[in-house]
C-alpha cells in the first residue's frame, strides 16, 4: 500500500525530504539545544519571577507591621501625655482650690506645649467640658470614656460640625481639596472636611482615689507631617532599600491621603500628595472587607510594592488605612538584569553548544553548498564560476574536484559555440544594413515617381488656364488702348502674377523633371523681399486681424530667384498665418549669420507650436494637418532652398508658437 501523505506525519516527512542538506544536518545537531534548554531556561524564569515577587512582598508585610506598630506607639504617647496631665499634683491643686477656667485654660495650654499635643481638654466625670487649652466653653471634643476607670487612646473622625472645637490654627490644616487620581472611585464632592484625631483619655484622682474627672488629649492628624515623615524614616530609614528605591508612607481618612510623604508625579522637592485617592480596588479590599492589601499599586503617578491595612475608631468601624510601599521600578530593573542574566547564561551554553555542534556540521554541507552555489552562478550566466578547493578530502571533495573539470569542459565548447555566432550575427546584420538601404531608396523613388506624376498633371492642366487669362490680358489691353492706363497697374500686377503662375507651374515641371529646368539667380535684399511678400498676404492679415512686428538687421544679401524665394515665403507666411485664426502676432526678422556669410530670414507666429511628433517629419511630402492641405508646400519650399545651398529650419519659440528660419548664403557679406 503507498504511503498516505495527506496525513500530518506524512506532510512532515515530505517536507523533511524537501529540505536542504544545511537544514537537515543543523536540525540534527541543533535541535536538542533549542528545545530542551530554552524549556529548563523559562522554567527557570519562571520561578525566578515568583520568587522575587514572593521577597517584595514579604518585605512590605514587615514594613507594614513596623508602620502598624509606630502607629500603635503614636497613641500610646498620646495616652501617656493624657495620664501625665492627670497624674500632674499640679492639676489636683488647682482642682482643689477652686480654680478659674482661664485659670486652668492656662495651665492645660502650658502641658499640651510640653507633651507636644495639639488639644487637652478637662472634662467632670460625666465627660462635660470644664475647660480646654485654647478657649472657655463652646464645642467640645467627642469623648471617649476610658474603659474601667484606665487610660484609653483611639482614632476617631470629626465631622465638619465638630470642627469648632479645634483651635483655629488646628481648623486651617483639616480641609483637603480632592485632586483627580487615576482608577479612584467616582465622587462628587470637592474637599475632604472631616479630621482624624488621635483621642486619648485618662481619670483625675485626688488622694484617697475619688474620681475627680477626665483630661483628654488629642493629636490632629490632617497634615501631621513630622509624624508621617517620622513613620517613613523609622520603617524606611536611609540606605534601607537598595537601587534608589523610595519608601512612601502615608495616613488616610477614609480613601483620601491627609498625610503622606508620596510626591504629585514623583521626584524629590515637589508638592506632596495630599488630597489624592486610593485605587477603588485598593479601597474595596481594605476599607469594604477589612483585608491587608500586600500586592503592587498604582500610587499617584508610579508603581509601588505596597501594603495597606485598615483604621478603625472606638466603635470598631473602619474610618482610614495606614500605608506604606517602596518604588517597584528599581526592583523591577533588578528582577529584569537577574531574568537576563539567567537567560544569557542559558543563550552562552547554547551558543556554545551550537558552536561545536555546527563545526563538525560544516565540515559536510559546506562543500555541497559551494557547488550548489556554482551551479546558481552558471545557471545565471557566470560561466567563469568554479567550485575551487573545498576543506573536504572525501568523497565530496573529489565530486567538487569532478564538477570543475565537466565545467571547464562545457566553457570550451560554449566559447566555440560563441565564435561561430558572432561571425553568423556579423553576416546577418551586414546583408540586413544592404536590405534597409535598398528598401529606403525604392520607397524614396516611388515617392518621388508620385510626385513627378502628380505635378506633371498639374502643370499641364495648370498652363492651359495661365494661356487663356495672359491670351485675354492681351486681347484687353489692345481693346482698349489708352483707355486702359486707369488700370495699367493693375494690369501689370496681372502680368507679374500670371508669370509668377509660369514659374511656379515650372518648378513643378522641375520636380518632375529636374534636369530640364532650373532657375536664374540674382542679389536679392531680405527685408525688401519680406515686405513684398507681405503684400500679397494682405487681406489675410487684415481679416485675421493680425499684428505685424519687423526686426530686420541684416545687411547683406542673398543669391536665389527672386520668384522662388518669394514663393518659400509667401508659403511660410501663409502658414504662420493659418496657424493663428483668432488673430495674433507675425514677427519677421533678418540677421546676418556671426561669420557674416550668410543670412537668416525668420518667421515666427503666436500659434500653438509644432508638435514633436510633426517637427520630425515637417519638411516630407505629403505630411499635414491641415484638412485641404496637400503636404508639399514645406517639402518644395526645402527643395527649392537647399537648391541654392540653403537650408530651413523649424523650431518652437519659448513663450510659444513656431519660428520657421531660412538660411540661405550670402551674395554681398555685410561692410564693416
Amino acid at each position: 500500500m503507498g504511503r498516505d501523505l495527506t496525513r500530518p506525519a506524512g506532510l512532515a516527512r515530505l517536507a523533511f525530504r524537501r529540505w536542504p542538506i544545511r537544514r537537515k544536518l543543523l536540525a540534527m545537531v541543533l535541535l536538542p539545544l533549542l528545545v530542551v534548554l530554552p524549556l529548563l531556561g523559562l522554567a527557570l524564569l519562571w520561578w525566578g519571577n515568583m520568587a522575587l515577587d514572593r521577597l517584595l512582598v514579604t518585605k512590605v508585610r514587615a514594613d507594614l507591621a513596623v508602620a502598624h506598630g509606630y502607629f500603635d506607639r503614636m497613641l500610646d504617647q498620646v495616652g501617656a501625655s493624657a495620664a501625665a496631665v492627670a497624674d500632674s499634683h499640679t492639676l489636683a491643686q488647682a482642682l482643689r482650690g477652686g480654680a478659674t477656667p482661664a485659670e486652668l485654660q492656662g495651665l492645660l495650654a502650658r502641658w499640651r506645649e510640653r507633651e507636644g499635643l495639639d488639644t487637652v481638654e478637662l472634662r467632670t466625670p460625666e465627660g462635660r467640658r470644664v475647660a480646654s487649652d485654647w478657649a472657655e466653653g463652646g464645642m467640645a471634643l467627642p469623648f471617649v470614656e476610658p474603659p474601667a476607670g484606665r487610660r484609653s487612646a483611639t482614632v476617631e473622625v470629626l465631622s465638619p460640625g465638630q470642627l469648632a472645637a479645634l483651635a483655629p490654627a488646628l481648623r486651617d490644616r483639616v480641609p483637603v481639596p480632592l485632586l483627580p487620581t487615576r482608577n479612584a472611585v467616582p465622587t462628587e464632592r470637592h474637599d475632604e472636611d472631616r479630621a482624624m484625631v488621635a483621642l486619648a483619655s485618662a481619670p483625675v484622682r485626688d488622694d484617697t482615689g475619688r474620681l475627680l474627672g477626665h483630661v483628654q488629649a488629642g493629636l490632629l492628624l490632617n497634615r501631621n507631617l513630622p509624624f508621617i515623615d517620622r513613620l517613613n524614616d523609622i520603617v524606611y530609614p536611609e540606605g534601607s532599600l537598595p537601587w534608589g528605591s523610595v519608601g512612601t508612607a502615608t495616613l488616610f481618612l477614609d480613601d483620601v491621603r491627609i498625610s503622606t510623604n508620596v510626591r504629585l508625579f514623583g521626584g524629590e522637592g515637589r508638592e506632596r500628595a495630599i488630597g489624592t485617592r486610593v485605587s477603588a480596588t485598593v479601597r474595596q479590599a481594605v476599607l469594604g472587607q477589612g483585608a491587608t492589601w500586600l500586592d503592587r499599586a498604582f500610587v499617584v503617578s508610579d508603581w509601588y510594592v505596597s501594603g495597606y491595612e485598615p483604621i478603625a475608631d472606638h466603635t470598631g468601624r473602619r474610618v482610614g488605612m495606614l500605608y506604606v510601599g517602596f518604588l517597584e521600578r528599581p526592583f523591577t530593573w533588578l528582577k529584569y538584569a537577574v531574568l537576563a542574566s539567567i537567560g544569557l547564561l542559558f543563550f552562552a551554553v547554547m551558543v556554545a553548544a551550537s558552536v561545536v555542534s555546527l563545526r563538525w556540521a560544516r565540515a559536510i554541507f559546506k562543500p555541497l553548498e559551494q557547488m550548489s552555489r556554482t551551479m546558481q552562478r552558471v545557471e545565471a550566466g557566470d560561466a567563469a564560476a568554479r567550485v575551487g578547493p573545498v576543506a573536504s578530502r572525501d568523497e565530496i571533495g573529489e565530486l567538487a574536484a569532478h564538477f570543475d573539470h565537466l565545467l571547464d569542459t562545457q566553457a570550451e565548447q560554449t566559447e566555440a559555440l560563441r565564435r561561430w555566432n558572432a561571425e553568423l550575427d556579423a553576416k546577418v546584420a551586414e546583408r540586413t544594413r544592404e536590405l534597409q538601404a535598398a528598401q529606403r531608396q525604392l520607397v524614396r523613388a516611388e515617392k518621388l515617381a508620385a510626385v513627378g506624376q502628380l505635378t506633371a498633371g498639374v502643370a499641364h492642366e495648370v498652363n492651359n488656364p495661365i494661356a487663356v487669362i495672359q491670351g485675354n490680358l492681351d486681347l484687353v489691353r489692345e481693346l482698349l488702348g489708352p483707355a486702359a492706363a486707369p488700370v495699367s497697374g493693375e494690369l501689370k500686377l496681372i502680368d507679374e502674377q500670371i508669370e509668377r503662375m509660369r514659374l511656379i507651374v515650372t518648378q513643378l515641371l522641375q520636380f518632375a523633371r529636374p534636369t530640364e529646368y532650373a532657375g536664374y539667380v540674382e542679389s536679392l535684399a531680405p527685408a525688401a523681399l519680406l515686405e513684398a511678400s507681405l503684400v500679397l498676404v494682405a487681406p489675410l492679415l487684415a481679416k485675421a486681424g493680425i499684428a505685424v512686428t519687423r526686426d530686420f538687421r541684416a545687411a547683406g544679401t542673398v543669391a536665389m530667384n527672386r520668384h522662388e524665394l518669394q514663393q518659400v515665403l509667401v508659403n511660410l507666411l501663409v502658414n504662420a498665418l493659418q496657424a493663428m485664426p483668432d488673430g495674433g502676432e507675425l514677427h519677421l526678422c533678418t540677421r546676418d549669420w556671426p561669420d557674416g556669410g550668410g543670412v537668416d530670414l525668420v518667421v515666427a507666429d503666436t500659434g500653438p507650436g509644432l508638435p514633436d511628433e510633426l517637427r520630425a517629419q515637417l519638411f516630407q511630402p505629403f505630411v499635414t494637418r491641415k484638412p485641404d492641405g496637400t503636404g508639399l508646400g514645406l517639402w518644395i519650399s526645402q527643395s527649392l532652398v537647399e537648391r541654392y545651398g540653403g537650408e530651413i529650419r523649424a523650431a518652437n519659440r519659448p513663450g510659444g508658437g513656431a519660428e520657421i528660419t531660412v538660411a540661405l548664403r550670402a551674395d554681398v557679406p555685410p561692410v564693416g
